[in-house]
């Protein structure tokens, strides 16, 4: 029987909602959709950049808990709710996809916080 293991960042909202961060079942790992917020200090930047940033650090460290990093990323999907605010984001996804070139897609739709301007969600697989 493949195992199931839940990630948990300490976002307020994983508790609120009833969701983990990633849940990673045998070599793969979904990271739920993730947010610009800092889960610290639960704070969140105004500007789309930083919070991609922000999605990405906070995206890296459930891939790293789960033994894995972005080289295993295998489809990514961006959502946002103004699809003016993606290109400026480009940059910063390159440095995290370039080298792994994962399956993406990008969806204009609302979120859940008029604050989030960007989610980042990844599936990744653990190769041996």
């Amino acid at each position: 029987m493949t195992e199931r293991r839940a990630i948990l960042s300490g976002s307020t909202f994983e508790e609120q909602i009833g969701y983990a961060r990633a849940v990673v079942v045998g070599d793969s790992i979904y990271v739920s959709g993730t947010t610009g917020f800092d889960y610290a200090t639960m704070s969140i930047s105004d500007d789309v950049v930083e919070q991609a940033e922000q999605c990405l650090r906070n995206i890296g460290a459930a891939l790293a808990e789960a033994g894995s990093s972005f080289a295993d990323v295998v489809r990514v999907r961006y959502l946002l709710p103004d699809p003016a605010d993606f290109e400026p984001c480009w940059p910063v996804l390159r440095r995290h996809f370039l080298g792994v070139r994962p399956a993406a897609t990008m969806l204009v739709c609302g979120l859940a916080d008029p604050r989030m301007k960007i989610e980042i969600e990844v599936d990744a697989r653990r190769l041996p």
